[in-house]
């Protein structure tokens, strides 16, 4: 990597997110193709997670080839040029590989040929890990602009006759430019990144294996554990919940969404749940929030915005954001 802003370590004061983009497989499965699968009503499964419909790749699809679709077009919106990138972080459990991991790959597809490259874990928390890691190499001055991806395509880890997991998951990449920022507006805030292995088995993806999930368990340590690292997230900012235009949850499902909004008192237009349209695409889908609020005008330049995930391991975390005034809208 090449140092700060002007080549200098140091010489970076903050980072921002200028642009966000997100790639989607093109087939839908609605719920009633879940249902038939489990043997359920259709409105079973819309009321036990909220979605109903997510989607899936098809077998030829790799995931590599969405998440730099997904950079490409967020490079785009940010004005930044993929040769300026000195970073490419791909947050996913479902790799098309092993090795090679999806970073360089990605990196390769973008054109970023001076970055370096790299996968981060953490489940669903991923992205929120990745996007922590760019900004401490932005801040120390070691990097200028960074990827950071989210990318899972879970439909390929799924027991289709396991009615814990199978109406919840889908897939799908999206991506966010990170960059130095002088300017005190429009920076990432403080980042809560906490973890309890306790919760280690309740979700698992064995390798070669399937998803398997003790649902409720998962449900009460989400709620409880999302809604402490937001008030935890909101005091290292010196924010209030007040302050904040927009809370953007990992979504794992409506439910979860909802519990956390009812405990924290949080109005719930303030509040994003895309799980309808788009269910949960693990590490994926903070950004595809973030993307899908800003196209739709719900998350404008300027505006505060709190995010969090919860995901297997246990890990969580949340960051604020104030929305940068330089991203293309």
């Amino acid at each position: 990597m090449r140092g700060g802003p002007h080549g200098s370590p140091g010489a970076a004061t903050g980072a921002a997110i200028t642009g966000v983009a997100m790639a989607l497989p093109a087939r839908l499965v609605p719920n009633r193709e879940i249902a038939a699968l489990l043997g359920v009503e259709e409105s079973w499964i819309t009321k036990r997670t909220g979605t109903g419909e997510r989607p899936w790749a098809a077998p030829d699809e790799r995931l590599s080839e969405f998440a730099a679709r997904a950079g490409r077009e967020a490079l785009s919106r940010a004005g930044v040029a993929a040769h300026d990138l000195d970073l490419v972080i791909v947050a996913t459990s479902t790799a098309d590989d092993i090795t090679p991991n999806a970073a360089p790959v990605v990196a390769g597809l973008v054109g970023a040929d001076q970055a370096g490259a790299f996968d981060v874990g953490s489940a669903c928390t991923g992205w929120l890990a990745g996007l922590a890691t760019a900004c401490g190499q932005i801040e120390s001055g070691r990097a200028r602009h960074a990827l950071v991806v989210g990318a899972d395509f879970l439909s390929r880890f799924l027991e289709l006759s396991d009615r814990e997991t199978t109406p919840l998951f889908a897939d799908g990449a999206a991506a966010a430019i990170v960059s130095a920022r002088v300017e005190a507006d429009g920076r990432v805030g403080p980042l809560v990144l906490q973890t309890d292995a306790g919760g280690a088995d309740l979700i698992r993806l064995e390798r070669a294996g399937r998803i398997q999930m003790r649902g409720q368990d998962t449900f009460r340590a989400a709620v409880k554990s999302l809604a402490d690292v937001t008030l935890q997230a909101l005091e290292l900012a010196d924010l209030t919940i007040e302050d904040i235009d927009l809370f953007v949850y990992h979504q794992a499902n409506s439910r979860i969404i909802r519990a956390v909004g009812q405990r924290l008192a949080l109005p719930p237009e303030r509040v994003v749940d895309y799980v309808e349209r788009y269910a949960n695409a693990s590490a994926a889908t903070l950004p595809i929030a973030l993307s899908v609020a800003e196209r739709e005008g719900r998350l404008r330049p300027g505006d505060r915005v709190l995010m969090a995930a919860f995901g297997g391991g246990f890990t969580w975390g949340a960051t604020t954001v104030q929305w940068c005034r330089t991203a293309t809208r």
